[in-house]
Parts: structure tokens; sequence; C-alpha cells
């Protein structure tokens, strides 16, 4: 197995502060306050076992000081923007996840930095990151080598694939034989636990937007793991001859919460039954049933209505968790929903959370969502929630 070398540590952490020292701040202070802040989380966790663990935090920690809303209004240099996304803990792994929380995950074993590497024919794949946390595996594999695709998800599909896409060009262009097929992209990985492959219903993989020459993988859905197993990656890459394997040891300290409410609200015909809610320092699971025709309300009528039944999460301290992923399909509501879907983690030491349903407003004549579009912060708008009080559902958590 060839190894790629891993550049210096202290290397990237000093051009990281001369890039903040340099960068053009809104405020003069700002580049001081980043400083002193990175200097004190340091000294908080100089115990820390693992360097990755410092570099994770420190990105995290740069980034919760900036701000997204002062990144995307281009008030960091292009130099120092660069540096960031050279930096694990930038990645999409990460979403969602403060400073303090990867460095939880760190320190339990969820997020670890395997760093193994395998090069076939001048290109290397490095398995960067992993995390587990008992209810979601995801994991990080980078890219590199010379005069690569702008992307590195394989575009192709197999000659001898069936396939209902009605626009034959597509078809055509992604129909390649393997020997005419642009050399570096990274085909759908295998993986295994213990040498058994995984089954899974839903197992996400596509290039990473948070990080280029780099693809994510990530199962949301799995039957139950042990506390220590080996994980097992494999995969190939278009244009080159040998199979690119890692195995690597997982091992969590779990301490997930998990509640079983078994909880129903009604209103009208519509039912749904809060099933499971699971929290670890990383994500929030929660599995519910529903039942019967969604409740209109009085904008979503005629022309108007509304969509299937979402959930929000709210905390103790009214936070709203964000969902980990958000489905929409342009078509009237079923009237039976299994609903399992990942939420970003919650705070520590919180007491309940409460379950917020709500809809979108549509037009069903092309069921389109009304108010979809770019918010004036800039940020993507699902469109107006509608929120029905009356099947709020407040869930306490035995912590």
């Amino acid at each position: 197995m060839d190894k790629r070398p891993t550049p210096p540590y202290e290397r990237e952490m000093d051009q990281l502060e001369d890039c903040i020292n340099e960068s053009v701040m809104p405020r003069g202070s700002m580049s001081d306050q980043i400083m002193k802040e990175i200097e004190k989380r340091a000294m908080q966790r100089k115990t820390t076992k693992s360097k990755f663990a410092k570099r994770a935090v420190l990105a995290a920690s740069v980034v919760g000081i900036l701000g997204t809303g002062v990144v995307g209004a281009g008030f960091v240099s292009p130099t120092m923007a660069a540096t960031l996304k050279q930096i694990p803990g930038i990645g999409s792994i990460f979403y969602g996840l403060s400073s303090d929380e990867i460095q939880t995950a760190v320190d339990k074993g969820i997020l670890s930095h395997p760093n193994e590497s395998v090069t076939h024919d001048g290109i290397t794949l490095t398995l960067s990151d992993v995390l587990y946390d008992g209810t979601r595996l995801s994991f990080s594999i980078e890219r590199q080598g010379e005069n690569m695709p702008e992307t590195s998800m394989n575009p192709y599909i197999p000659m001898d694939a069936k396939t209902e896409n009605s626009d034959d060009e597509w078809v055509k262009a992604h129909k390649v034989p393997e020997k005419d097929q642009l050399k570096g992209y990274l085909k759908r990985p295998e993986v295994l636990i213990n040498d058994k492959k995984v089954d899974s219903r839903r197992f996400a993989f596509g290039d990473d937007p948070g990080k280029n020459n780099s693809v994510i993988g990530e199962y949301m859905q799995l039957d139950s793991l042990p506390d220590e197993f080996d994980l097992t990656v494999r995969t190939s890459v278009t244009g080159v001859d040998g199979l690119y394997e890692f195995k690597v040891p997982v091992k969590v300290d779990n301490t997930m919460i998990a509640v079983q409410p078994n909880e129903t609200k009604t209103i009208g015909s519509f039912s749904y039954t809060v099933k499971e809610l699971k929290s670890t320092p990383t994500t929030t699971r929660l599995v519910l049933d529903s039942i019967g025709e969604v409740p209109a309300s009085p904008e979503q009528t005629g022309e108007y209505a509304p969509t299937m039944m979402y959930y929000d999460i709210v905390d103790d301290q009214g936070n709203v968790i964000e969902q980990r992923q958000f489905g929409y399909f342009y078509s009237k509501p079923r009237t039976k929903y299994h609903v399992d879907e990942l939420y970003n983690a919650l705070k520590p030491n919180t007491k309940y959370v409460t379950i917020k349903p709500f809809t979108l407003t549509v037009k069903p004549a092309d069921w389109s969502i009304v108010g979809e579009g770019m918010g004036s912060d800039g940020k993507h708008k699902r469109g107006d929630k509608t929120y029905i009080k009356e099947l709020e559902m407040k869930i306490p958590l035995n912590n």
C-alpha cells in the first residue's frame, strides 16, 4: 500500500495564521480577535491526543468566528479561503458541527482521520475522514493527481443499464465504453463491516461540496452495528487498472441517548406517531409514521394546496435543529409515510425537544413551492412554513 506523505501540521497552522493576519476584514480588530480565540482554544485543548483534532478544532474555530455571512460577503482573502479548504475539518463530513462537538467526537472515537492512501497509475486516493456515531456512518475520500477532471464522482452509466430518462442526448453522453472514459473519476464504492458488505437502503455518494477533489459517502440508515469493527472501503477510478482498498479500525465510545415515545398526535384525519428519537454528539435521528390526509390552512385552498408533512425539531432553548437533507417531490402527497431523518446534533444537556410539524404551500398545477427562492439574506428559502400547533409534541430526553 502506497502512502502519501502528510504535510507538516505546524506549517499549515502557520500558514493559516499568516493568512488571517493578511486578510482584509470589515473591522480592524477582527484579526486580533481570531488569533486570540485560536490561542485560547489551543491552551484549553493542549492535552488533545490527536494532531488531527487540533487541525479540525482550529478550522472550526476560525469558521465559527468569521461566520458564514462574513465568508460569503467576500471579507476573507482568496489566499485564506484556499488555505481553509486545505485543512481537514472544512469538508461536508463536518457540516453542522461546532469546534466543541468536533473535539467531543474525536475524544469518543466517533471521528477519526485515517489518512490511508493508495496510488495507482499516478492517481492517489486517500481515506481522509471517518465518522461513526452509532446512527450514521460517513467517510470522505480525497483524490490527487495531474490533469484531473473538475469533478470527482463518476458521471458515466453502464453500457447495459436500462434507463427511463427521456433525454436521449444525455443518455448517449453518459453511456461511454470504459476504454473511452475520461481518466480520474471515482466509481461508487463498496463498503464492508467486518468483511461483510453493508446492506443499507440509503447510501449517499457524491462530490463533497465543501472540498475540491473529494467525495463523501454516507449511510444514513444502518442496521445495528457493534461499537468496534473494521471498516473496508473499496473503489476504482476510471481509466486506471487496480483496486483502491482501505481498511481501518473503528471504535466508538457510544453515548447515544435514545427514547421511544410511541406518542401520537392527531388533527382531523391526519395523525403521526413518533417511534424513536436518537441523539449522539454529532447527529439527531427522528423516526415516525404518519397516516391520513394532511390538513390545509385557509391559504392552502383553491389554486393552492399543502405539501406532505415535515417536522422541525426545536430544543429547550428554542433553537431549530437543522435537518441534514430536505426532500420534496413534485407530486400530490401520499396518505401514509415512514419518516427516518437526520438532523444536526443537540446541545449537551438538552432536557427536551419539541416536534413542530409543518407544511409548505404549493400550486397543484405544477406542484411548485410558493415562496421558494433566494432570500434577502442570500440563502436559499424553501418557502413559507405553515406550522400546525395542535400537532406539536414535547419529548423529554433521558440524559
